[in-house]
């Protein structure tokens, strides 16, 4: 059933799915294609198109599987409600890819690409998901016959604007961190603190973030871990925020799996707010304490001797992957989330 807003029926929907599970490999297919895009790749896509002018537009593909060509022979039985008049073990044999196979996935997407080449253009659309695409480029006649093109190939409708919510989440990330770390079992003050969450983002419904022009597509980024944070296990929390463009692309708060004897136990690159950190990455001596990170110190210290990577020290108060590591202010969080990026879209201007 397909719902109206207002929680009416719109209307009644069905799909033939083919039993994929029952397929096996090498047999009935060789390979499968998933082609789903992370949230941070449309971040970054919406970064890029911020800063160059770049027209963004949202289509669903209906239909999306039914357009692949197979190249694999793949019979079926018959559907359940087919009245079979011939004689007992009729099967259907499959001219198109179909909703559930294991191989459609592929299938889609290798229509999609060989459309794409035979338009002329370039592999610029982007696959969210399954039936959704972004078509974006700097050639506003090319985006417009790609456009008309893909139209007449498969039947699409536009959503326009991103349907897509890009940033609540990162303004409750270190307390979601938290409570999802007692799932299994919750306390009262954990559910308590569910409530609080849940309540922050009920009465913010229009926040997100803004995606705005800043004029060049550098990468920065801010990390920070607390120390002996979590009051159960004593184990620190890493934080992270990256930008790309001059707006927030992705970001992680994570508590660590074992416990540090000091918070200069683990090297953090980019904008870091710990000193010692910064001399471990530099520095080509290995004592005892910083055997265990020796990979991970090595690899940063080639980035840094390569100049691919810069290491600036900056100081604690402008420190803003601290709300994803430890509890702070009301002020700070705040003034935190505004150089983030967050916006509230219903808020008076």
């Amino acid at each position: 059933l397909k719902h109206k807003a207002d929680g009416s029926i719109d209307r009644y929907k069905v799909r033939l799915v083919a039993k994929g599970y029952t397929q096996t490999y090498g047999v009935d297919y060789t390979e499968t294609f998933a082609p789903v895009a992370k949230f941070n790749t449309v971040r970054v896509l919406s970064s890029l198109a911020a800063n160059h002018d770049w027209p963004l537009l949202q289509f669903d593909v209906k239909n999306a599987f039914l357009h692949g060509d197979l190249k694999e022979e793949i019979y079926m039985d018959p559907p359940p409600g087919i009245l079979v008049t011939s004689k007992e073990g009729m099967v259907c044999k499959l001219r198109k890819s179909l909703y559930g196979l294991k191989q459609s996935p592929r299938a889609w997407f290798g229509r999609f690409a060989a459309a794409m080449r035979k338009s002329g253009g370039k592999l610029i659309a982007l696959i969210i998901y399954v039936d959704d695409m972004i078509v974006t480029g700097d050639d506003q006649v090319e985006i417009q016959c790609l456009q008309k093109y893909l139209a007449s190939e498969f039947e699409m409708k536009s959503l326009g604007d991103l349907k897509y919510f890009l940033g609540i989440e990162v303004a409750r990330s270190k307390h979601v961190s938290v409570v999802s770390q007692f799932m299994h079992s919750p306390s009262e003050d954990h559910m308590g603190a569910v409530t609080r969450i849940l309540r922050y983002l009920k009465g913010a419904p229009g926040k997100g973030l803004m995606f705005s022009k800043y004029g060049h597509t550098d990468v920065e980024g801010y990390t920070d871990a607390d120390w002996a944070g979590s009051a159960t296990d004593r184990r620190s929390t890493s934080g992270y925020f990256m930008f790309v463009g001059g707006n927030l692309v992705t970001w992680r708060s994570k508590k660590q799996k074992v416990v540090s004897r000091s918070s200069a136990e683990k090297p953090m690159d980019l904008y870091c707010d710990n000193t010692v950190a910064i001399a471990i990455a530099h520095n080509p001596v290995q004592h005892d304490r910083t055997k265990h990170v020796e990979v991970d110190r090595n690899f940063i210290k080639e980035k840094l001797d390569a100049e691919i990577v810069s290491f600036p020290f900056i100081r604690s108060e402008y420190q803003l992957a601290d709300v994803l590591t430890k509890t702070v202010s009301t002020s700070i969080f705040l003034n935190s989330l505004d150089k983030l990026g967050m916006r509230d879209v219903f808020a008076p201007t």
